[in-house]
Protein backbone atom coordinates (compact mmCIF):
# COMPACT_ATOMS: atom_id res chain seq x y z
CA UNK A 1 0.00 0.00 0.00
CA UNK A 2 1.29 3.54 -0.87
CA UNK A 3 2.06 6.41 1.54
CA UNK A 4 -0.27 9.52 0.76
CA UNK A 5 3.22 11.12 -0.14
CA UNK A 6 3.63 8.54 -2.00
CA UNK A 7 0.14 8.74 -3.69
CA UNK A 8 0.66 12.79 -3.78
CA UNK A 9 3.65 12.24 -5.36
CA UNK A 10 2.19 9.71 -8.02
CA UNK A 11 -0.68 12.44 -8.79
CA UNK A 12 1.79 15.28 -9.22
CA UNK A 13 3.82 12.92 -11.86
CA UNK A 14 0.81 12.05 -13.48
CA UNK A 15 -0.72 15.56 -13.65
CA UNK A 16 2.43 17.06 -14.73
CA UNK A 17 2.40 13.86 -17.90
CA UNK A 18 -0.81 14.86 -18.98
CA UNK A 19 -0.40 18.62 -19.08
CA UNK A 20 2.98 18.12 -20.63
CA UNK A 21 2.49 15.55 -23.01
CA UNK A 22 -1.48 15.60 -23.50
CA UNK A 23 -2.52 19.02 -22.48
CA UNK A 24 -6.06 18.69 -24.51
CA UNK A 25 -6.64 16.30 -21.30
CA UNK A 26 -6.30 19.06 -19.15
CA UNK A 27 -10.23 20.12 -18.99
CA UNK A 28 -11.10 16.68 -17.81
CA UNK A 29 -8.84 17.53 -14.42
CA UNK A 30 -10.74 19.62 -13.32
CA UNK A 31 -14.02 17.74 -14.22
CA UNK A 32 -13.25 14.47 -11.92
CA UNK A 33 -15.67 14.04 -9.45
CA UNK A 34 -12.87 11.95 -7.04
CA UNK A 35 -11.05 15.33 -6.18
CA UNK A 36 -13.80 16.31 -3.94
CA UNK A 37 -13.98 14.17 -0.76
CA UNK A 38 -17.18 12.90 0.38
CA UNK A 39 -19.48 14.47 3.38
CA UNK A 40 -18.92 11.84 5.58
CA UNK A 41 -15.21 12.07 5.34
CA UNK A 42 -14.10 15.22 4.21
CA UNK A 43 -10.23 14.42 4.45
CA UNK A 44 -7.82 13.36 1.52
CA UNK A 45 -6.96 10.09 2.68
CA UNK A 46 -5.41 7.20 1.02
CA UNK A 47 -8.27 5.77 -0.39
CA UNK A 48 -9.60 9.21 -2.20
CA UNK A 49 -6.08 9.90 -3.12
CA UNK A 50 -5.98 6.08 -5.13
CA UNK A 51 -9.28 6.69 -6.09
CA UNK A 52 -7.98 10.14 -8.18
CA UNK A 53 -4.81 8.11 -9.70
CA UNK A 54 -6.92 5.55 -10.86
CA UNK A 55 -8.73 8.11 -12.57
CA UNK A 56 -6.12 9.64 -13.85
CA UNK A 57 -4.50 6.85 -14.66
CA UNK A 58 -7.68 5.41 -16.67
CA UNK A 59 -7.72 8.93 -19.03
CA UNK A 60 -4.41 8.30 -20.04
CA UNK A 61 -5.46 4.51 -21.01
CA UNK A 62 -8.58 5.49 -22.87
CA UNK A 63 -6.70 8.60 -24.60
CA UNK A 64 -3.45 7.39 -25.55
CA UNK A 65 -3.40 3.38 -26.17
CA UNK A 66 -1.16 3.56 -29.25
CA UNK A 67 1.37 6.07 -27.44
CA UNK A 68 4.80 4.83 -25.88
CA UNK A 69 3.13 6.02 -22.41
CA UNK A 70 3.18 3.17 -19.89
CA UNK A 71 1.23 4.28 -16.90
CA UNK A 72 1.60 1.58 -14.99
CA UNK A 73 4.67 3.01 -13.65
CA UNK A 74 3.90 6.16 -12.47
Amino acid sequence: MNTVKELNDKILKTTLLIRKDYPELSKYLLEMPETIPGIESPEMDKKVLNDYLNSLKEILNKYAPNHSIDVLKI
